[in-house]
């Protein structure tokens, strides 16, 4: 069977080029190939509000509303870009007019801590009903990660009576991303709430059986625990991409109009307007003062998946015209924001947060409430607004005026 429009994957990009495109063409035919068994839902209730009350149900994005054809537990194996055919992993072939690369990223594992039985590198729904059913009052559970996900999992899994063990190489958890004295008290806070914290420390084996895992970590001190959960970041699965021929390079490759893109005979990279990539996997031009890369957070992947959707759409209007899909489609232009929950602590930041950076910081009451500007230079390329709301767009104007400030002025610059 043929579609109008192919979207490889099921996460919050897929869903939202999914709606995006059923709102520019209400005729087309639309599918969605989701290698997880579960219709698209909510990525960041993973590790924040399914532990704290909130239910599964609640998570579902109701993609299949939007008159979408979904073919969940599947895999793309073979991705035809010149054929326009995708081959499924049960042989199956489907057609389409464009496609959407919207494959996300693969949690990272350890070779000490393979996935299985109690062990789980933590990205899907699925490992949340691992996690939730493991995590009970009395067990011990050993997180293995300080950054985002390490520590709201933590969190997380602290409310449920288990022991929670939080294990990672920085000095403090935040420690790369936060000011010290912020990153020390964050870790403090942790600590007081009951998570054991091994910074400056790692995993130097494990036993692991169907039941738990014995775990020694690099100081010497041995753990046995029941879940095991691995949050230490996530590679992108370019892999489809790549064996099409498409350009990868940290990610799929795409231009301002989120058009993947392959070597043309010159050594030049041909953008093409019938494949498209969006969120987790796409390696997209950032404007200045950003660069090139992937972001992983819920703001870009709603906002691109729903950009390319729209891409998309108009690609096959302006598809009687050689020439009119790289005139009509506009470029991907959003910055988008991030957030994160630690406890009663909470933040949302744009751009860069990088503590090897020159940093301004602007605290209310101590540590309670402030906001630091990361900058480059003169130049302000990141913004965290700790325990501070209601200021995301005026930290985003901030970052991408891109033009020099003066330090000692940036105090108060932002307020509530």
């Amino acid at each position: 069977m043929t579609h109008t429009y192919l979207i490889i994957g099921g996460g919050m990009t897929a869903d939202a080029a999914a709606k995006a495109l059923r709102a520019s063409d209400a005729s087309g035919s639309i599918a969605l190939v989701s290698a997880e068994p579960d219709s698209p839902y909510k990525r960041p209730p993973l590790s924040k509000a399914l532990w704290t009350g909130s239910t599964v149900e609640r998570t579902d994005l109701g993609t299949g509303k939007a008159n979408i054809t979904q073919i969940l537990g599947r895999r793309v194996s073979v991705l035809d870009v010149d054929g326009r055919t995708v081959r499924l992993d049960d042989g199956t072939t489907v057609g389409f007019e464009r496609v959407l690369l919207a494959t996300g990223a693969t949690a990272r594992t350890l070779p000490s801590l393979p996935v299985g039985g109690p062990v789980i590198a933590y990205r899907t729904l699925a490992d949340y009903r691992v996690a939730r059913a493991r995590a009970a009052p009395g067990a011990r559970v050993l997180v293995v990660g300080g950054g985002f996900i390490g520590s709201e999992l933590a969190a997380g899994l602290s409310r449920t009576g288990a022991e929670v063990h939080l294990v990672f190489p920085e000095d403090a958890i935040g420690a790369t991303r936060f000011p010290a004295a912020l990153a020390d008290a964050i870790t403090a806070d942790y600590g007081q709430r009951g998570v054991i914290v091994h910074a400056s420390n790692g995993v130097a084996a494990a036993e692991i059986t169907a039941d738990s895992a014995r775990v020694t970590l690099n100081d010497g001190v041995e753990l046995i625990a029941d879940l095991v959960a691995v949050g230490i970041g996530t590679s992108p699965n370019v892999e489809l991409a790549a064996a099409a021929g498409l350009v990868t390079a940290h990610g799929i490759v795409v231009d301002a109009r989120l058009r993947a893109q392959r070597t043309a005979g010159d050594g030049a990279n041909e953008p093409l307007s019938r494949v498209f990539a969006a969120g987790d996997v796409a390696a997209f031009p950032w404007p200045s003062p950003l660069h090139a890369g992937r972001i992983e957070h819920e703001d870009n992947a709603v906002m691109m998946g729903a950009h390319a959707g729209r891409q998309m759409a108009a690609a096959q209007r302006a598809s009687g015209s050689e020439n009119g899909p790289r005139t009509c489609l506009q470029p991907y232009e959003h910055l988008p924001f991030f957030y994160s929950d630690l406890f009663d602590n909470g933040y949302e930041a744009v751009g860069v947060l990088d503590s090897r950076l020159d940093m301004v910081q602007d605290w209310h009451d101590g540590l309670k409430a402030g906001v630091v500007y990361y900058l480059s230079g003169k130049k302000v390329v990141g913004v965290l607004l700790w325990n501070t709301w209601g200021l995301v767009d005026d930290a985003r104007d901030l970052v991408l005026a891109d033009s020099e400030v003066e330090p000692g002025r940036l105090a108060g610059r932002l307020k509530s």
